[in-house]
């Protein structure tokens, strides 16, 4: 049983690639392979259902980063059982509604990319077992539903709200991380088990406070709580599938989810209980209240949903087992009406080309279907009877007028709800009224009728649902609601009734005088002043906005006072910030170093070391004459390599000295980009400043590179010297260290040096030269080099693949290899030029990054399948005819990723630099220079 959650969990992720590995498919085949994760994790949510329904909990456990308390561990008990029905479910459902909501012109495959992305993100987040793991699942759906919310980018609105939606999550998800840490800290652990089961002990640490409000912030503005609910009425700009899948039962159930996954440990104070009631008391009233006066059918939803997720804060934050119950079941009542009023909405927008509800009207007796089931969805919005809604806002009325606390606080929660009701039955109203009946509809461009039949199956589920559970809840979700809320509550799972009818009492009063007091609400209004014609202020946006503009201007003058675009200033400041760093542990605990005799230098180290610092003082006295100031810098850089190979360290000469090539050649090409003649010669005192400066930085580094090396051999180094070869199969204790050792720190490297790579191809690709810059004539023809190089190419090859496949037992390995193949390609881009080289070559070295990243990503992943953690090697010794004995180790895969990871980047970086087009203006083209379009800062031509 264990296999089928990281199973489930990867399903979206794996369906993802494979939508985007077919982007010439169709629409349907897009729709079809995208379908394949929710309703293969159904299949297996439904093969674990029985153990779930008999009080189990099913757990998964890789290790990860046990370190640091990160483990890959899953845990699906009946919330995250609940949850996760929930975000397959509705996930189907989006899917085969979007295939006919999307138009012709949208990208279908991106959008289901997305959208896997961000239901794979919701599924980990609520199977996570292990808080830290929660935390990383959590911000991938804040980055992934940034994606989903922003996919009509052409659109203003639309990023807008992805980039506000992204600043209130993102800022609440640091919040959060740092309410977790906090956690972990009280409990000694980040094992959601261990959490659950420390209630007691969490609420009776002095840091309790502090990790409750930080925890609640991730919570509030995930779930749109006042004071952060302004994100999600801007995020309505995405189109309406995201809409109805993360508005209604996923991105913002986030943050209800984490409430009530942390119930027990953080609920039982009074601090928890005014808190988490307050902010949802204010919430609903304030979601409910403007959703009154929206003039657009998805903002109207969008402050209803606000006022909803407000009723769920407010019965968690009440507290009682009742109240938990009654949060839980709510969200499953919201998420099914919430959702099919959202695919109503978009039908409404689809076939009628607006969702303004001045605008319509009477679309009852043009889409009688699509009215009828908006409207049954709608009363269950309201809270109808037999309809699922009005059993949970029963269940609300109930705790309200039971609630904990002082008289007042039970008045105020009685009121807040009853109000709530009302409020709810007028913007219900509303919808129905505006859009289904009355006049209209006006000033549309089309003639509105029913969509296909298909868009349509994914609403009528949704409402039968609402029916079912509002005519039959014991039959049809009571188990669900037992094994969720018993999840939360274990022994203190109250006995209560989910019968429709429980005779007259006090919240049914209460129902009847929402419903009441709505219609009227509603007509009154309509009375008094002209709906259609109110004005809203989005209050929230202006200060979100005015608060960005002021981060952004305090950021630019700090910017502009530290990064001017002097290169020097930004220089001196690392240099700066480097010695402070470093001598600061020194300067509060004084300590002479303990440094062993020194051995005695031969007369070849003497002589690598005085030509070494003869090329550094010359490059000072010749900085002027830019190529021999580069010449003499790769000297320095030969005799480091050389240094190392006096002092026996192959792996890092041969490094050192293949780097420097790439270097001398980058430096050169990089040269182009300078003006033509240097600026003005600074003062002496800045020359002094700069010169102390230089000493006491080099002065410290050579300091600490020789206690470095002079340390005993019973150090971190002697171990992995031991280790290297019993544990990853390697004799190459360097290739071992970067392979395996520290391969997680690799991979992050050459991540980094991919993504250089690709912003200086983003910078470059559209650069031009300037007048000034273009040589005349033809390029000159070298024969003979041009010969050499081409008869070099296929020897260097294999030397790079010889370097390679020794690596990991002998100096060589994936770097080295990767530039040693891209020094004669480089030698060719400079004597035959960039598109003889291209046009036989053919290589993309974007792809080629890209396909890096992913070897080197899956052969890291491939161990956790043992049950080991990432990049753990394995070995295996071939028997080949011929040849005989060959060991392979495992690491050689993720040792390919970074060969085509440094080649590609590196050839990138260089193409690009070497390839910058002649300027396609006429002035450019002739030759020509204006003298009046000199840059005033550094004396280059524009």
């Amino acid at each position: 049983m264990l296999p089928s959650l990281p199973l489930l969990l990867a399903l979206p992720f794996l369906m993802a690639v494979a939508v985007a590995a077919f982007p010439r498919s169709s629409r349907s085949t897009a729709a079809w392979l995208a379908a394949l994760a929710p309703l293969g994790g159904l299949a297996i949510l439904g093969w674990l259902t029985p153990a779930i329904m008999d009080g189990q909990v099913v757990r998964s456990l890789m290790p990860w980063l046990p370190q640091i308390g990160l483990d890959f561990a899953l845990r699906l008990d009946g919330l995250a059982w609940m949850f996760a029905g929930m975000v397959l479910g509705i996930g189907a459902l989006v899917v085969l509604y979007a295939r006919y909501y999307l138009s012709s012109q949208d990208n279908a495959h991106r959008f289901y990319c997305y959208l896997l992305l961000f239901m794979g993100a919701m599924l980990g987040m609520v199977l996570s077992g292990n808080l830290l793991l929660l935390m990383v699942f959590w911000e991938m759906t804040s980055i992934s539903s940034f994606l989903l919310i922003g996919f009509w980018s052409h659109r203003k609105d639309a990023r807008e709200g992805a980039r506000m939606a992204l600043v209130i999550t993102g800022g609440g998800g640091l919040a959060l991380l740092g309410g977790v840490l906090l956690i972990g800290r009280i409990v000694g652990s980040f094992d959601l088990d261990v959490v659950l089961a420390a209630g007691e002990q969490i609420r009776a640490s002095a840091l309790y406070p502090y990790a409750l409000f930080l925890v609640l912030a991730g919570i509030f503005t995930k779930s749109a709580q006042f004071p952060f609910h302004f994100w999600l009425p801007h995020a309505m700009a995405a189109p309406t599938p995201v809409s109805a899948y993360l508005h209604s039962a996923t991105m913002v159930k986030a943050g209800v989810f984490l409430l009530a996954r942390l119930h027990p440990a953080l609920a039982g104070s009074d601090l928890f209980f005014y808190t988490v009631s307050g902010i949802g008391a204010l919430t609903l009233l304030i979601g409910a209240w403007n959703a009154i006066f929206q003039h657009d059918l998805k903002g109207l939803l969008a402050y209803s949903t606000i006022s909803h997720l407000g009723l769920i804060t407010l019965l968690f934050g009440l507290s009682t087992p009742m109240a938990v119950v009654a949060g839980v079941f709510h969200i499953l009542n919201h998420a099914t009406f919430k959702a099919s009023l959202f695919m109503a909405a978009g039908i409404i927008d689809h076939e009628t080309g607006t969702r303004d509800m001045r605008k319509l009207g009477g679309l009852r007796r043009l889409m009688p279907f699509t009215s009828a089931l908006a409207i049954i969805a709608s009363l269950a919005m309201a809270g109808i009877p037999l309809l699922n809604g009005f059993l949970s806002k029963e269940m609300l009325f109930a705790e309200a007028l039971t609630a904990g606390g002082p008289g007042t606080m039970r008045t105020a929660v009685s009121i807040a709800a009853l109000l709530a009701g009302v409020f709810g039955v007028a913007y219900s109203l509303r919808f129905v009224h505006d859009t289904f009946f009355g006049p209209g509809p006006h000033g549309l461009d089309r003639v509105p009728h029913e969509p296909p039949r298909w868009m349509k199956v994914p609403v009528e589920t949704l409402v039968v649902i609402c029916v079912a559970v509002g005519i039959a809840p014991a039959l049809t979700v009571a188990p669900v609601l037992h094994a969720a809320a018993g999840s939360i509550l274990g022994s203190a799972m109250p006995e209560y009734s989910l019968s429709v009818w429980h005779g007259f009492n006090l919240p049914l009063a209460m129902s009847a005088i929402g419903v009441v007091g709505g219609v009227a609400l509603y007509f009154g209004l309509r009375k008094l002043i002209n709906l259609h014609g109110v004005q809203n202020t989005a209050t929230g946006r202006n200060v979100f906005h005015a608060q960005l503009d002021t981060i952004s201007a305090l950021a630019m003058r700090l910017t502009n006072g530290i990064a001017n675009g002097s290169l020097q200033r930004m220089l001196l400041g690392l240099v700066l910030v480097a010695i402070t760093v470093a001598a600061a542990p020194y300067i509060a605990n004084p300590a002479s170093p303990n440094w062993t005799r020194p051995q005695p230098i031969p007369l070849l180290g003497w002589a690598l070391w005085l030509v070494m610092m003869a090329c550094a003082v010359a490059t000072l006295r010749v900085y002027k004459q830019r190529l021999l100031a580069v010449l003499l810098v790769g000297g320095v850089g030969l005799m480091v390599s050389l240094t190392f190979v006096f002092l026996s360290a192959p792996d890092l000469a041969l490094t050192q000295l293949l780097v420097e090539m790439v270097t001398l050649v980058l430096m050169l090409l990089g040269m182009n980009y300078l003006p033509a003649q240097s600026g003005p010669e600074r003062p002496r005192w800045r020359k002094r400043r700069d010169a102390v400066i230089a000493i006491l930085a080099g002065s410290g580094l050579g300091a600490l590179a020789y206690s470095a090396m002079t340390l005993p051999p019973n150090t971190m180094a002697g171990e992995m010297l031991a280790r290297a070869l019993p544990e990853a199969y390697g004799q190459n204790v360097v290739n071992v260290i970067l392979v395996d050792f520290r391969g997680f720190d690799t991979f992050g490297e050459i991540t980094v040096f991919g993504i250089a790579a690709l912003v200086v191809h983003a910078l470059l690709r559209r650069t031009r030269m300037a007048p000034e810059q273009i040589m005349p004539g033809p390029p000159i023809k070298l024969p003979v080099p041009a010969d050499l190089a081409q008869i070099m190419f296929p020897l260097t090859l294999t030397v790079s693949i010889f370097l390679f496949l020794r690596g990991h037992n002998a100096p060589g390995g994936g770097f080295i290899a990767g530039l040693v193949l891209a020094v004669p390609l480089l030698i060719q881009y400079v004597i035959q030029g960039t598109a003889s080289v291209e046009s036989r070559f053919g290589f993309d070295y974007i792809r080629c990054i890209g396909m890096g990243l992913l070897i080197a990503l899956l052969s890291g992943s491939a161990s956790m399948l043992f049950g080991v953690p990432f990049l753990t090697s394995g070995h295996l010794d071939l028997q080949l005819p011929l040849i005989g004995d060959v060991p392979l180790a495992s690491a050689i895969g993720f040792d390919i990723g970074v060969y085509l990871v440094v080649f590609g980047g590196a050839m990138l970086m260089l193409s690009m630099m070497a390839t910058v087009k002649p300027s396609r203006t006429r002035s450019a083209r002739k030759g020509e220079i204006d003298l009046q379009r000199r840059s005033a800062r550094t004396g280059e031509m524009h």
